[in-house]
């Protein structure tokens, strides 16, 4: 093994042993102990990558560029990583134009997670829900008192409208209607989860979009309308 390798691994060691000994203090040689760690790694990784660049044999000048471009790569995942609830927000609106109902941005305030959604052409607010992992287009319904899927959609779900008791008569815009009350595992706006929700199957023809009703909404700290735009909050 070469001399070099030793003090490579002997200076990580070093490192470790004195991590260990200002565990309690939380800090190292000025650094917080996170940092300090990170700085070694990064140390070795540099060490690696030079030792590679070295054993290569290439000139200094092919170096130089491949030294170049591995620093390029690094700077641009920490700029990713340091603005990635930028680029999310970016990503959600070109999602929310090309896709009605998806969330138009996710976010977190006071430490709750945010979803913020568009009116849509009908003129109501639409929501992409995704119930038991499956992704179905709703409306935003606050008159009504539970979430309710159309026969289609709680196919696509996982509920078989054939196999369902539809005991439970509901008012809709356009009537009453018979409906059947099943249990969802799951239901998720954006980055804001409920888990075992009561959930009404419309029968068969009776609804043609599934509503996002006030058992979803009624569990959140709160939502409010500013003009087109819905926030919701967890």
């Amino acid at each position: 093994m070469s001399r070099g390798l030793w003090i490579i691994l002997g200076l990580i060691g070093l490192g470790a042993i004195l991590l260990m000994l200002n565990h309690e203090s939380g800090s190292t040689l000025g650094f917080l102990n996170e940092d300090f760690a990170n700085l070694i790694w990064l140390g070795l990784l540099a060490a690696l990558i030079g030792a590679g660049l070295l054993r290569s044999g290439r000139r200094f000048g092919d170096m130089a560029r491949s030294l170049g471009l591995w620093a390029l790569i690094v700077i641009a995942l920490i700029a990713g990583y340091q603005y990635r609830y930028e680029l999310q927000d970016f990503g959600s609106r070109i999602t929310a134009g090309l896709i009605p109902g998806s969330p138009l941005m996710l976010g977190t305030e006071d430490g709750r997670a945010t979803v913020a959604l568009d009116k849509g052409r009908s003129g109501h607010f639409e929501v992409r829900m995704v119930i038991n992992g499956k992704s179905i287009p709703a409306l935003v319904d606050t008159g009504a008192t539970t979430t309710v899927l159309s026969a289609e959609d709680a196919r696509v779900v996982g509920f078989d409208p054939a196999l369902l008791n539809y005991t439970v008569r509901v008012s809709t815009a356009n009537g009453t209607a018979s409906a059947a009350a099943v249990r969802a595992e799951e239901i998720a706006v954006g980055n804001i989860v409920r888990r075992n929700q009561p959930v009404l199957v419309a029968a068969p023809g009776a609804l043609r979009q599934s509503l996002l009703g006030m058992n979803f909404i009624g569990s959140l700290s709160g939502f409010d309308v500013r003009g087109d735009r819905m926030i919701l909050r967890d």
